[in-house]
């Protein structure tokens, strides 16, 4: 095997990208502190075509050289948009008729490997605060919970991490979904 080189992967450009088919999720990020984990966001959304990704409260917003260190320019391609709360953006999600998804633990959460997200239907999860994760306000104004299932002494992952696990889930669904209307 011989590795590609990356003018061999047929990437998109910007403008390609931004006017390229999404998968309809939407990303939103609750009080995240860290711009690198928001940077780490940007680029996991950008490898799956996410939608968007919705800032709120303390989170960082572009441009930020911090984002960009981990972005790597995704930060550019993934529209994001900004809040003051979260509140407010699961709000105007459900006035656009997504469904909203906190990911969190929480009674009666959904295992992240059990759900199957409807088809045909768009969706937002809503990732929280490296301490004190999704906002209470937001998980009671969301549709549910998705969870993660944990093995280890741990009771939780990186926000990135969680990000990354939680959008290839839905891309692997909607990918299903697609080859099953060809």
């Amino acid at each position: 095997m011989r590795k590609l080189k990356v003018t061999e992967m047929n990437r998109l450009t910007v403008d390609e990208f931004k006017s390229s088919e999404k998968m309809p999720l939407i990303v939103v990020l609750d009080d995240v502190r860290s711009l690198y984990n928001v940077g780490s966001v940007f680029r996991s959304c950008d490898a799956f075509r996410v939608e968007a990704v919705w800032l709120c409260g303390i989170t960082a917003c572009p441009p930020h050289v911090e984002i960009h260190k981990t972005a790597l320019g995704a930060e550019d391609s993934v529209e994001w948009r900004y809040f003051k709360t979260a509140a407010e953006a699961v709000s105007e999600l459900h006035a656009m008729g997504c469904k909203v998804m906190a990911v969190e633990q929480c009674e009666g959460s959904t295992m992240l490997n059990e759900f199957v997200p409807d088809a045909g239907q768009r969706y937002a999860v809503v990732l929280g605060n490296e301490v004190k994760g999704v906002r209470q306000e937001v998980v009671d104004a969301s549709d549910g919970c998705l969870e993660i299932p944990q093995f280890g002494t741990k009771h939780s992952l990186n926000v990135s991490v969680t990000a990354g696990i939680v959008v290839w889930h839905f891309a692997q669904e909607h990918i299903k979904s697609a080859k099953q209307q060809q």
